[in-house]
Parts: C-alpha cells; structure tokens; sequence
C-alpha cells in the first residue's frame, strides 16, 4: 500500500484521502502531505497558504469561496471531529449544486480535498475541534462568497438533531440561496 489511499466522491475532483498511519506503544506517525504522491493521485496543485482554526460544538463555518480566486483547500481535523462538505458552483459541471460531505476527525486522520470551483463550510460534532488547511490560492477578504448552510435547493444533510440551531458568524446568516447566487465559477 502507498502512503496515502484517494478515494473519488460521486463530484469529480472532490476526494477522500486515507494517510497511512504508522502506530506502535509510543503512538503514531503519518505523512500528511507529498506533493509526488498526491500528484501521483489526481490532486496535482500548489497550496500556497495553511489555515487553522478551533471551534466548539454547534458551530458551522460555511458555506464559503472565493469569486475571482477561487481556493482549492486540502482540509483535515488534528483534535475532536466535523463533517465538512463541498458543494460544485462550476456552472458547466453536471453536479451544479450537488453536494458531497465526510466526517473528518482526529480519530479517523482522514482528509477531504475539495478543488476551485466549490462552496465549502463544515459542522463540528464534538466538545471543541481543530480544523488545518492547505489553500491554492491566498485569501482575499474582499473576494468572499457564501451560500446559506441549510439552503433547501442543497438539500445538505447535516449530521445534527431535529431543531439544530448553528452557532454562525453574522456574514454566515446573510449568505444567499443558491437561486440567488447569480453566480457561478467557469471553470
């Protein structure tokens, strides 16, 4: 077996990788990143920022992008668990407004790249979680897009009780629905 597994998702260019996870008594090691392997694998770009943040249950970051420089993100959870979800704004994709969503964690190590071209935003699950990520592209405060996070068009489904009330940023609970982006990646 090679140092990581990637896994297609029913949205081309959105995968799934599995590192291999080298443990003993002392506890464990793992590559996270190659840029041969992961070429080697179909993810074949520069990232040219790391990000991280911490939150605590309930929140939901998202759904986020970037207009004119679009972000591929290469994203991973290091403490707790989320699920984190990509959905395709490529206007000439044939999953126009699908989505494809993986419970990333601690536990699991598993990452989720999700290319240019996508909405991205995730829910933490647990008590508190650290979220890490690779970016193609330099963030550009003035450049933000959003979609609305339960956008019934998406149709996302969130691994949260009946009543679920996120605890959102204030631009989280302004971003439009889909049918009102006017907007769409050519990509």
């Amino acid at each position: 077996m090679g140092k990581f597994n990637f896994i297609n998702t029913e949205i081309e260019g959105v995968k799934i990788i599995e590192p291999t996870v080298f443990g003993d008594a002392r506890g464990y090691f793992m590559e996270t990143y190659s840029r041969r392997d992961f070429a080697e694998g179909g993810i074949d770009v520069d990232f040219v920022q790391d990000n991280e943040s911490r939150s605590r249950k309930g929140v939901l970051r998202g759904l986020h992008f970037q207009k004119q420089n679009p972000q591929g993100k290469l994203v991973r959870v290091i403490e707790g668990e989320v699920f984190d979800v990509a959905v395709d704004l490529r206007k000439n994709s044939k999953t126009f407004g699908k989505w494809v969503g993986v419970t990333l964690s601690a536990e699991n190590k598993k990452q989720f790249y999700i290319p240019e071209g996508f909405a991205h935003g995730f829910v933490v699950l647990s008590e508190t979680a650290a979220f890490v990520y690779k970016c193609t592209r330099f963030y550009a405060p003035n450049d933000e897009g959003g979609l609305f996070w339960n956008d019934p068009e998406i149709g996302i489904k969130w691994p949260v009780g009946e009543g679920f009330e996120p605890l959102l940023s204030e631009k989280d609970t302004k971003n439009p629905l889909l049918k009102d982006l006017n907007f769409a990646f050519d990509l």
